[in-house]
């Protein structure tokens, strides 16, 4: 496994709240126009049915083309600074804290209350990668309506190095649904 793929997943499993930090960016003017590569993933249409994470991870191998949905979610800090990379968790096995009746998470997008084991099932790595395979260096966070919480559909090809265990997904198309 790559290390960035390390990183990443090791991240999925960090959460806590009550930590003061919002969804919002600090200065959305610090935005950086986005690159080509990463306009033409942002551009690009899904293709196929979005299917839960929690099924796909189960028979996906590497190569593979698939289109998944969910919600921007899973740890405190979903998308990884600098990188073109976020967390996606799956709706159907984990629930942001702003989805259960009285809770006054600052950070609903950790997921606290869900397990580990359910942030295994229900978590994948959606990356942007250049042509020689590597993440793009730039942030995603603010750039074409991605932000926590975001409900989106994503289609790729499944990374080297993903399994059951840790699915990484090499997005070639990423769509922010209402």
């Amino acid at each position: 496994m790559k290390p960035i793929h390390i990183a990443i997943a090791a991240t999925c499993l960090l959460a806590s709240c009550g930590k003061n930090e919002t969804a919002e960016l600090s200065n959305p003017a610090e935005i950086a126009a986005p690159s080509s590569e990463l306009q033409s993933v942002l551009a690009a249409a899904p293709s196929g049915e979005a299917r839960d994470i929690h099924l796909v991870r189960k028979t996906v191998k590497p190569g593979d083309e698939i289109t998944i949905g969910g919600k921007i979610m899973g740890n405190e800090k979903p998308f990884i600074d600098g990188r073109a990379a976020f967390t996606l968790g799956d709706p159907t096995i984990l629930t942001s804290c702003d989805e259960v009746p009285g809770d006054s998470c600052e950070t609903p997008w950790d997921n606290c209350c869900d397990s580990k084991e359910q942030k295994l099932e229900g978590l994948a790595t959606v990356q942007i990668v250049d042509s020689n395979g590597r993440v793009l260096k730039e942030g995603l966070e603010g750039v074409g309506g991605l932000a926590n919480l975001a409900k989106v559909t994503v289609s790729g090809r499944v990374a080297e190095g993903s399994s059951p265990e840790s699915l990484v997904v090499n997005a070639t198309a990423i769509k922010v649904n209402p």
